[in-house]
C-alpha cells in the first residue's frame, strides 16, 4: 500500500516526525513517501493509497508556511481520493488553549471534506509535555500500520 505522507513544519519538529513515520511505515511493509516540499502534481504521481498528515501549528491555529500551498491546491482541485484511509498527527502547545493543533484540525477537517477515512483518531504531541515527539508517537504509528493493514 502506498501511503503519503504529508508534512508542516515551523521549526523542523513535525517534519522530523514526519520522516520518523516514513521510516516506521516502511519497516511495516508499506511504501511511504514523504516530500516536505511537494507539489500536487508530484503527490498525485505517486498515486496514494492512504495519508499521514504531520503537521504543527503556527499563528492563530493555522497550517505552516510550508504545507499552506498543497493545503490549497488539494481544495482547490479537490482529488478523488474518496474512501482512502488516512491519519493525522497534531503538534501543538497545549499553554496556546483554543488553538492548540488548530493545523491538525484543518487537516482532519480537508481529509473529511475529500471523504478520506480516519481510521484513528488524530495524535496530539504537546509540546509543553514531550522532548521527544518521534518516540511519543510510535504506538499511535503502530496502531496506524495495523489499521492500514486492516
Amino acid at each position: 500500500m502506498k501511503v503519503a505522507i504529508l508534512s508542516g513544519s515551523v521549526y523542523g519538529t513535525a517534519e522530523e516526525v514526519a520522516r520518523h513515520a516514513e521510516r516506521v511505515l516502511k519497516a511495516a511493509g508499506f511504501d511511504a513517501w514523504h516530500n516536505p516540499r511537494a507539489s500536487l502534481d508530484e503527490l498525485l504521481a505517486f498515486a496514494p493509497e492512504a495519508f499521514l498528515a504531520v503537521t504543527s501549528t503556527t499563528g492563530m491555529g493555522e497550517l505552516p508556511d510550508n504545507l499552506q500551498p498543497l493545503y490549497h491546491a488539494i481544495r482547490d482541485r479537490f482529488p478523488a481520493w474518496s474512501g482512502l484511509p488516512g491519519g493525522v498527527i497534531g503538534l501543538g502547545d497545549s499553554s496556546y488553549g483554543d488553538t492548540y493543533c488548530g493545523g491538525g484540525e484543518l487537516v482532519r477537517e480537508l481529509f473529511a471534506e475529500l471523504g478520506i477515512r480516519e481510521v484513528q483518531a488524530m495524535l496530539r504531541l504537546d509540546a509543553s509535555e514531550t522532548v521527544t515527539p518521534e518516540t511519543d508517537a510510535e504506538p499511535w504509528l503502530a496502531d496506524f500500520a495495523r489499521a492500514l493493514h486492516g
